[in-house]
């Protein structure tokens, strides 16, 4: 899900924060903007008329425990048999599609077949909410008005273009559409026609979708032909405080640190971390730089790390191994923490029992100040010790 595109975009001072209150004062205030912008008067009346709010796409953006689970259980729920499988056929039937696409971009076919599966089960499963109002429902809702506003303004945009119609477009609940889940605004500047008909068809043209795609994994900074994601071994006697995406080192320094590859060699020459989702006994990988692109495409951890080891899997590495990590703890538990590191001074992002990046960080704090293995894995001895 794209979300993170939406920070800078298409606002204006005098509108930005507006959200809230009588639902035909905040259309009037889009309209007032959009005509502001120089937008297309009729697409603004095509968007407004009739727009709705959909008590269905509240319900979504505050129920997403999914992202409470950890990593070993969220990656086996989400990598199916079945998965797996329709990647190589999909990989198969698209395969000059992809061929094109690593030549272009040197972005490996795993990675968007991938991002595929996750998003819509190749295409299969887009969505049926109502772009228009979903986008017109997150905007009007205070919660995230930073993200949505600029991405329905861009939606008017997107109908003048003929891109979108407000009436019938569908797709996801946050206002994605198409077979890898593009807001309105990536469609605009990275939408591509795939296979050469004219048309940029994100909902029925898996060329067009899958070319968009990754259009827009180059524009928010992929290296071509560099590794993402990589499974290793640590050393016991590793300094767990090293670990982590905050620490960078060049594959050559980890190797001498003891690192090893489960498969295939260490990019020596390249920049990365040692990432540990579930702490020093569980799993572990060299997160490179182009793991960061996949943080903006998803702020989830344990999305994004499941996203991008399904993209090895798919290019060939094996099942990682799981390890025996400590259990972890409960959503109450989850919580209680974030509330002892939040009266600790730290930032986690707020109290929602998810271990998310910010939460690790405060974590791996507490764990070296109280002199624990600091590997950013939360467990009642540090719950207990706050």
């Amino acid at each position: 899900m794209r979300l993170a595109l939406a920070l800078s975009l298409l606002t204006t001072p005098a509108f930005a924060q507006t959200c809230g209150g009588p639902l035909p004062a905040f259309l009037d205030g889009i309209r007032a903007e959009a005509a502001s912008m120089g937008l297309d008067a009729s697409a603004t009346q095509q968007i407004l008329q009739g727009a709705a709010i959909d008590p269905a796409v509240l319900r979504a953006d505050r129920s997403q425990g999914v992202f409470q689970k950890d990593f070993i259980s969220f990656s086996r729920a989400l990598i199916s048999r079945n998965r797996m499988d329709n990647g190589r056929v999909y990989g198969n039937r698209f395969d000059r599609t992809f061929d094109s696409i690593e030549a272009r971009f040197g972005i490996p076919r795993g990675v968007i077949l991938a991002f595929w599966a996750f998003e819509t089960d190749f295409g299969q499963v887009q969505g049926n909410f109502n772009t228009r109002n979903a986008l017109v429902t997150l905007a009007h809702d205070c919660r995230r008005p930073e993200l949505f506003r600029p991405q329905l303004l861009a939606a008017i945009e997107l109908t003048a273009l003929g891109g979108m119609n407000p009436a019938t477009t569908t797709g996801a609940w946050a206002g994605e559409i198409g077979q890898v889940q593009m807001l309105p605004k990536d469609i605009i500047e990275n939408g591509m026609d795939g296979d050469g008909d004219g048309v940029v068809d994100l909902k029925g043209s898996s060329p067009d979708a899958l070319m968009s795609g990754a259009n827009v994994l180059s524009s928010l900074g992929w290296r071509p032909n560099e590794p993402w994601l990589q499974e290793i071994n640590v050393p016991a006697n590793l300094d767990w405080a090293q670990t982590g995406l905050n620490t960078r080192k060049s594959g050559a320094q980890w190797a001498a640190l003891g690192v090893t590859a489960r498969s295939g060699s260490i990019a020596s020459n390249l920049k990365a971390a040692v990432l540990l989702p579930m702490g020093r006994n569980g799993p572990a990988f060299l997160a490179y730089r182009n793991f960061d692109v996949y943080f903006e495409w998803n702020k989830s951890f344990v999305y994004v790390t499941t996203a991008a080891y399904f993209a090895t899997r798919l290019s060939g590495a094996p099942v990682y191994d799981a390890g025996n990590p400590t259990p972890p703890l409960t959503g109450p538990q989850m919580q209680s923490l974030q509330t002892k590191l939040t009266a600790r001074g730290h930032d986690v992002g707020g109290i929602d029992g998810i271990l998310g990046a910010m939460t690790r960080a405060a974590v791996q704090a507490e764990q070296t100040r109280l002199g624990l293995p600091a590997d950013a894995w939360p467990t009642t001895a540090l719950l207990n010790a706050l």
